[in-house]
């Protein structure tokens, strides 16, 4: 049986979701004196951390819709800052990702690096990253002593 089109975007919308959603529930424990704390000297902070992967959404929202990513927004200063983009930014995933269809997915884009790859291929790539950088995240929090939420925000 062959999946449809909305199948394989609601799939790839539901595992980006699931990820970032345990990322923002992190995000909603930190205090927000800890958001220029990192792990070691030249590692990212908690803020830091928020932006790249918020930028990074902003260059996948860009990419999958055939247009060339805008120059990164200045640095957040707060904590608080940090999470409202990082919000911003899943909120315009989401929506993107609820639009693809088979053919948006199999679109032939040029990437990170000048990388040409599907559009799907992209999305598992940034899935990749946004869990790598979750996992940093997470011994992070544990440094400050906040216990991480479980891994993933699993469906209902």
């Amino acid at each position: 049986m062959t999946q449809t089109s909305s199948t394989q975007a609601q799939q790839y919308a539901q595992r980006f979701h699931m990820h970032r959603a345990a990322l923002q529930d992190l995000y909603t424990q930190l205090p927000a004196d800890q958001g220029d704390f990192r792990a070691w000297d030249e590692g990212m902070s908690f803020i830091q951390l928020a932006d790249h992967l918020s930028g990074s959404s902003q260059r996948l929202v860009a990419l999958a819709q055939g247009q060339t990513p805008g120059a990164p927004l200045p640095a957040s200063t707060t904590l608080q800052e940090a999470r409202d983009r990082l919000n911003a930014a899943t909120d315009a995933v989401m929506e993107v990702l609820g639009s693809l269809d088979d053919a948006a997915l199999r679109q032939i884009i040029t990437a990170f690096g000048g990388r040409q790859m599907p559009v799907a291929a992209m999305l598992d790539f940034v899935i990749g990253h946004e869990t790598h950088h979750k996992g940093q995240a997470w011994l992070m929090a544990r440094m400050v002593g906040i216990k991480p939420p479980f891994f993933m925000q699993l469906p209902a």
